[in-house]
This record gives structure tokens, sequence and C-alpha cells, in this order.
């Protein structure tokens, strides 16, 4: 399953009735999180940020989904609510009642259904690149690009080039796709697009007070920091909006040091 990293990263277990949910887990620190990962990558696909975490301060926990790394052969709906359902439950697995939520992308949503299912729980939210509450609007193009990435590596390559702004590598370009596509059911893949993209949790988080941070790279050109202010700061009055110069949709990756410095101080609090 890949690198240690910090103090503790758990083992993969299989899953059944009473059976415990397979995460990693960096550090040992009161202040704890669950990660949740994008459409493309898994739990291990987060660069070389992992090694910057401050695993003394922190307890950072990131869960794959279902059809994905190393709970690729889990079988399930392969939906949001159905993501949510299993944060919550990892959540009582290891003990903790309260907890932040940290979402890339398609994690964004994702940890906004948390948030709608037990807003108690939630103590903060960090969203990277996050898509926003409402249904994500796509074009003729951008509809048959985005849905023809399931079966498509070409596809994946556009996307992905779109969102780095045409600046990343293509060595980085072909690593990125390669996991996609070998950590990733094509069923899944093409199920969590359908589920993400029409939910709409608009009216269900609307006003609500948790803390947020939304970090968003500059040369994203999908979910701009434009978009971040007219979506995540309507639907939050405690959010703050925080450009990451340097970076398009993948901060953790391009611009992992100052990524680190900025979610652990707003974690602080």
């Amino acid at each position: 399953m890949g690198r240690t990293y910090g103090v503790r990263l758990s083992h993969p277990v299989s899953e059944g009735e009473r059976m415990a949910i397979a995460h990693r887990r960096i550090g040992t620190g009161p202040v704890r999180v669950i990660v949740l990962h994008d459409w493309f990558g898994t739990s291990a696909n987060w660069g070389s940020v992992l090694d910057y975490f401050d695993p003394e301060g922190f307890s950072y926990v990131f869960l794959d989904y279902r059809g994905y790394g190393d709970r690729r052969d889990v079988a399930g709906r392969y939906t949001l609510p159905e993501i949510a359902d299993d944060v919550l439950a990892l959540a009582d697995e290891i003990g903790w009642d309260t907890f932040s939520l940290m979402g890339h992308s398609m994690g964004g949503k994702a940890m906004q259904q948390v948030l709608v299912r037990a807003p108690e729980r939630i103590e903060r939210l960090i969203g990277i690149n996050p898509v926003p509450a409402a249904p994500y609007e796509m074009d003729d193009a951008t509809h048959a690009l985005f849905h023809g990435a399931a079966d498509s590596a070409g596809n994946r390559r556009t996307i992905l080039d779109l969102v780095t702004g045409h600046r990343a590598s293509r060595h980085w370009l072909d690593r990125m796709i390669a996991h996609s596509l070998d950590v990733s059911r094509p069923e899944a893949f093409a199920a969590y697009l359908a589920s993400w993209q029409p939910l709409d949790l608009s009216a269900a988080v609307k006003g609500s007070t948790v803390p947020v941070l939304v970090l968003v790279g500059e040369h994203d050109l999908a979910l701009t920091p434009d978009v971040m202010r007219a979506t995540w700061q309507v639907s939050y009055p405690n959010c703050r909006v925080h450009p990451v110069p340097g970076a398009g949709h993948y901060p953790p990756h391009e611009t992992p040091v100052g990524f680190v410095a900025a979610v652990e101080a707003f974690l602080r609090g």
C-alpha cells in the first residue's frame, strides 16, 4: 500500500459486517481531520504534501471511497450520500465525536454532504478547489468530456491539463492519469460523477455558520477564485476564500509547504 507517513499509517483491512473501514492516518495530535480525495485521486495520491503535515499537533485520517484505492473492491452505490455514511461510520469506529473535514474538488462537495447529515459533529471545513453545493453546470462539450472520462485516458488528460492551467509537465500528467486508471473502478468513476455533478445541496447548507476555508489555485481554469467567491461565500457566511499563487487544481502537489501552513493555521483557529 506504499509509504508510511508521519507517526502512524493504518493498514487496509477487508470490509464486511462489523469490520473496520480501511483508512490511512498521519499523526496523533488533538486536532482531528478526516480528508476526502478528488475524483481522480485516492488517499495515497496527495504528493509530497504528506511529508509536511504536523503529526504532533494534528491527526489526519484519509479515506478512500468505495471503488477506489485500498477500497477498490468494496461494493457500493458510488454516491456522495454513501461517502457521507462511510465518513460518519469511520468517525464512530475511531472514536471521533467531532472533527473537521478537508475535501479536494469532488471531496469538497462530499464533505458538504457529511455536514448536511451531521452538522453537530463538524468543527471546520477546508475546501481545496472544492466543487460548490449547487449542481455543477456543464455545456454539451464539457458534459461529453467529463462523462467520457471513465473509459478514456485522453479525456482525463484534457481535464487535468485544463484545471492545472496548461502548466503541468507531461510526466506529471502521465503519472496522475496512470494512477487514476489503475486504482479506481471505471463504473465507480462514472457513478461518482453522476452523483456529484447534478446534486444540489445549496438549500441544505445555506447559512451554516461552520468556519470554512477555501484554498483555490489561481491557475485552475474551471473552479476559479471568482467561482469560489460567488458560491462558497454565498452559502457560508463564515467562509474565507484564499487564492493560492503558483497552483492550479492541485495545491497539495504544486505548492505543498505553503498549502500545509495555510491549512494548519486555520485549523488552529
